[in-house]
């Protein structure tokens, strides 16, 4: 009896030291992805990467917008809700600096698992990834489109008549080649001097934007008025134009996976750096947002177009350069935004699927969203109605209030304290935002699509 009481105490014992083996294996093997996996494999960055790649993330194509967005809104509301936004934007991506690092000496290196630590494994998830994706996925396709656009605006300025006029098709299909190699850089360090590059050419395009209206003076026929002569069209565009401001600030959605490519420890957490360069970019977001908005509509009022490089048709040589430092700049902010989408769909294959981290499984998975992001962006190339809608109807929560929750369900601020009233209030202004520019933006599509016919 008691030497098969000590057999299985052996046994027992054998099979908790194999159980603890296999459970160190399984360890190694996790770190072994993990140090694949795009947004984990590098974190050696300093606070100057954070305030480029944020820069880059932030000051995208959407500012090219503003003063056609202002235009929608008019001066008073237009003013006031991009200086809120701008307020609202930093207060919430403050809050998602403060929450990466846990006080159990965790980070939580991605949206999506501030999510989980916020509302549970399951809830989290799906809170935050399909939000995400749409985010991510959706800018990628509007900067497929706004990429094609500049090109052929470079295009269409250099030739003279004699030139063949080639469909927007093709020059959307030349900017998305560069992306089937760029897609292949392993994470956000190694794109660090692409979105260096994007971010100078950003500050850079944003300048000539409001110098170039400056120089050619308040247009004869520029008014203040709203562009629609119904209160229907006028209602509508007002909606979509808010969806435009939404869309400006978008950073958010790629700001954890940033901060986790910094170095972090108890003693020197990573939100210091991270806060650091967050606020560089957002001095750099005012310098660029502000002039372009209110300069270009002060210069052209309503006869803006939805891409003010449109409207200043002189000098060429300089609309020209504009143009091509636009190129520059989506192309580094296509990657930044394709990179948490590489990784979610990387941790799927490898975790869930259980494929072989590698270069082969790599390069099929990003050329296959790379071929996908540009044939969605050949058939629906509305540009100021997919701004529109998808900044109102994804941009909104994961931008203005979703941090707010978070901090709220993470933090628990004393109820009625100011932390407390000031989250509440950007959930309130963030959700009207979310209901309602959505319906502008899609009304706008669906014009543009009436007169629109594909692969033209």
């Amino acid at each position: 009896m008691t030497m098969g009481t000590e057999h299985r105490h052996n046994d027992d014992q054998s099979y908790g030291q194999s159980q603890n083996k296999s459970l160190t294996e399984e360890e190694k093997k996790q770190k072994q992805i993990d140090d694949w996996l795009p947004i984990t494999s590098s974190r050696n960055a300093k606070w100057w990467y954070s305030a480029f790649h944020n820069v880059t993330a932030m000051v995208g194509a959407g500012v090219l917008s503003l003063p056609f967005a202002m235009a929608e809104l008019g001066w008073g509301p237009g003013v006031t809700i991009m200086v809120v936004s701008w307020l609202i934007t930093l207060y919430t991506l403050w809050q998602m600096v403060e929450m990466h690092e846990v006080g159990d000496g965790r980070r939580l290196d991605r949206y999506h698992e501030l999510g989980q630590y916020a509302f549970g494994e399951k809830l989290g998830l799906w809170i935050v990834v399909p939000q995400q994706l749409l985010v991510e996925v959706g800018v990628d396709i509007v900067y497929m489109v706004t990429g094609g656009r500049s090109l052929k605006k470079v295009h269409d300025l250099v030739c003279d008549e004699s030139c063949k006029d080639i469909k927007l098709t093709y020059f959307i299909m030349i900017f998305a080649s560069c992306h089937f190699f760029l897609a292949q850089l392993p994470n956000f360090n190694s794109i660090s001097i692409v979105s260096l590059a994007a971010a100078v050419m950003s500050l850079s395009y944003s300048t000539i934007a409001w110098a170039a209206s400056v120089k050619k003076g308040v247009q004869p026929d520029a008014e203040y008025t709203y562009r629609a002569s119904t209160q229907t069209g006028k209602f509508f565009n007002f909606l979509s134009a808010l969806g435009d401001v939404a869309f400006a600030y978008a950073g958010h959605n790629v700001v954890l996976e940033i901060q986790a490519t910094i170095p972090s420890t108890p003693e020197k957490p990573s939100k210091g750096p991270m806060w650091k360069g967050v606020v560089v970019a957002y001095i750099v977001v005012a310098i660029c947002y502000f002039p372009v908005a209110f300069i270009g509509y002060y210069v052209f009022g309503n006869k803006i177009s939805d891409n003010i490089l449109e409207s200043l048709e002189k000098p060429v040589w300089l609309i020209v350069i504009a143009n091509m430092f636009v190129v520059i700049h989506v192309i580094g902010s296509y990657q930044i935004y394709a990179m948490p989408v590489f990784d979610m769909m990387e941790t799927f294959l490898v975790k869930k699927l259980h494929f072989t981290p590698g270069l082969p499984l790599r390069l099929i998975a990003r050329t296959c969203y790379v071929a996908f992001t540009m044939f969605v962006a050949i058939c629906f190339p509305f540009f100021g109605g997919l701004l529109g809608f998808f900044g109102g109807f994804a941009f909104a929560p994961t931008t203005y209030f979703l941090p707010c929750i978070m901090w709220l369900a993470i933090k628990k601020p004393r109820k009625f304290g100011l932390s407390w009233c000031t989250n509440w209030v950007c959930i309130v202004l963030g959700v009207l935002l979310m209901i309602l520019a959505p319906i502008g933006g899609l009304r706008s599509i669906i014009i543009s699509a009436s007169k629109y016919k594909f692969f033209s």
